[in-house]
Order: structure tokens, then sequence, then C-alpha cells
């Protein structure tokens, strides 16, 4: 990976990244870790809301990090008990900070979206009035694949639309990188949000961070800790079967795939490899794994027999 330096620079940037679960920070740790040597006044805080219910602590640890965050991400928050814990110090920043994304969460988070002409809690109008029709309607089952096609095709579009659509298109591409969270994501989306929306003292790094585009992996594919690369979408790249030898199925979440928190995926496959089964772990994008198992369990009957 080429970075470019700017070791001399000690600004302070604050960036503040808010989930549901702990699985990505791992991979935040280690992108902290690359990105300070590019910003060394960086400091890359994570919060997962599944904490705070029996951690306090760790949810004023957010809160203080939140008031005085240069740049907010805010995925993956529906429950109520989250929001309402944490919503009242999103709404005091958010018009202090330079930028802040809320993508994959209920509402109220979603409309906290402001990227300096693009604020979402302002009525739909222009490319989000376009958004809506690219979106298209129809069978609910496949709702989620449309909006994944959608994800990827309107950065290209927009791109050409000047004004407020090119804000617009930042928030779709944020969403880009952050659905597929791998450690060189995590880094250039927050190179790519400091680079283009950096303010007051630190406007001097807008155009300066030259993030990469977002990295793309497989919606529906297959993993597995012997092969190299460990994601495939081709089935022949697993362990081959002996002859006679049982075969299962098991369902892993992609967002730990991609993450590379993958330990406790790694011990159970290599625990039952070790009581002799061939296993086959794949993964689809969302909570529906649908995708993934009808075609790479059973066609070809790989599974079950």
């Amino acid at each position: 990976m080429v970075v470019k330096s700017i070791s001399r620079d000690q600004t302070p940037v604050r960036v503040v990244i808010i989930s549901l679960d702990s699985h990505l920070g791992g991979a935040i740790s280690r992108a902290e870790q690359v990105l300070r040597r590019q910003l060394p006044g960086l400091k890359l805080s994570f919060h997962a809301a599944s904490e705070w219910d029996r951690k306090p602590a760790a949810l004023q640890a957010a809160r203080d990090d939140i008031a005085s965050a240069d740049v907010i991400l805010a995925s993956m928050l529906f429950l109520e008990d989250h929001i309402r814990a944490i919503m009242p110090a999103l709404l005091a920043r958010r018009a202090a900070c330079d930028a802040i994304v809320g993508c994959m969460s209920a509402s109220e988070v979603v409309q906290l979206t402001r990227l300096d002409r693009f604020d979402m809690s302002k009525p739909a109008s222009g490319p989000i009035a376009l958004m809506k029709r690219l979106r298209g309607s129809g069978d609910k089952a496949k709702a989620g694949e449309k909006q994944l096609r959608t994800l990827r095709r309107l950065p290209k579009i927009l791109r050409f639309i000047p004004g407020v659509a090119q804000d617009v298109r930042s928030y779709f591409l944020t969403m880009q990188y952050w659905l597929a969270g791998s450690e060189n994501n995590i880094v250039n989306v927050v190179r790519y949000l400091v680079d283009r929306y950096a303010a007051g003292p630190r406007a001097h790094l807008r155009g300066t961070l030259s993030p990469q585009s977002p990295e793309e992996y497989p919606e529906t594919g297959l993993y597995h800790p012997g092969i190299s690369p460990r994601i495939t979408d081709k089935l022949e790249a697993l362990p081959r079967a002996r002859a006679g030898q049982p075969t299962i199925g098991l369902l892993v979440m992609r967002s730990y795939i991609t993450s590379g928190d993958t330990a406790h995926y790694d011990g159970v496959i290599a625990a039952m490899e070790a009581r002799g089964l061939r296993v086959i772990p794949a993964f689809a994008s969302g909570l529906d794994a649908r995708s993934a198992s009808a075609p790479l369990f059973h066609e070809g009957r790989p599974a079950g027999d």
C-alpha cells in the first residue's frame, strides 16, 4: 500500500466509529496504526453499543469521544436503548463536527448524516429522489440484492452530477467501504472522509490523503483458513473431500470474515476437520444466508449426503 507521508503534521484529527458489536475492533485498531503513519495526530476511537448496558463506563467513554469528534461514523444502531443512550451526544456534536454519517441504522440515526451540502434531515429532492427511483420496488425477498446493486451503481452515476450530488456520492462510497469492513477499507474510509471534509484547523488536510477506492469482496462466497486467499467463490478452491468423507456446510458471517475476526470460526473448522469431516464454510451479506446455502450446500450435493 502506497502511503503519502505527512510525517511532520501533528494536526489533531479525532474520528469516532460506533457500531453494534465489537467484532470490528481488531480491524479498526490495526487501521489506526496504518493511518497514524500518515496522520500522526489521528485518534481513531471505536465504541461497541452492545457493551453499554453492562459497562456504564464504556457508554460514557463513547459520549466523551463524540463530544470532541471531528468525523463520526455510526452504523448498526437499531435498538431503542442504544439510540436513546447515544442520540443526545450525537445531536449535540452534529453541527460542530466536520462530517457525520449514519448508515444501516434506525431512521433517526441515518437522518443525522451531514456531509457539507448534503443534509439527510432535509426533505428528499434532486439526487436523493433519483436514488429512490433507482432503488426500485417489487419482490421484498430480493430487496437486499436490489439495494446492493444500487449502492454499487450510484457512485458511478453521481460522479458526473455537480453540486450536492458529490456529497451524496460520498455517502454511498462511505457505505461501500463500511459494508466490506476490511482493515484496508477502514483505513480508506477514514482517509476519504478526512480528505474531503476536514475543516477549520484541519482544512489543509483536504486533498492530501490519496484514499483508495473501496475494495470489493464477494457478496456470497466461501471462507477457509487453510487456503490463500482465505475468501473465494470457487468450491474447488477448498480442501478436497476424500472418498466417502462426510461433508458439512457451515454458515459464517461475512462481516467477521472481511474484518479478520475469524479465530472462533477457525477453531470450529479445525475441530470438525479433526473429526474427519470436510467443512464448507459459506457466507452471504446480511442476515439471510439462503443465497449462500442454496447454491453452495445443495447444488451438486456437496453437503448433507
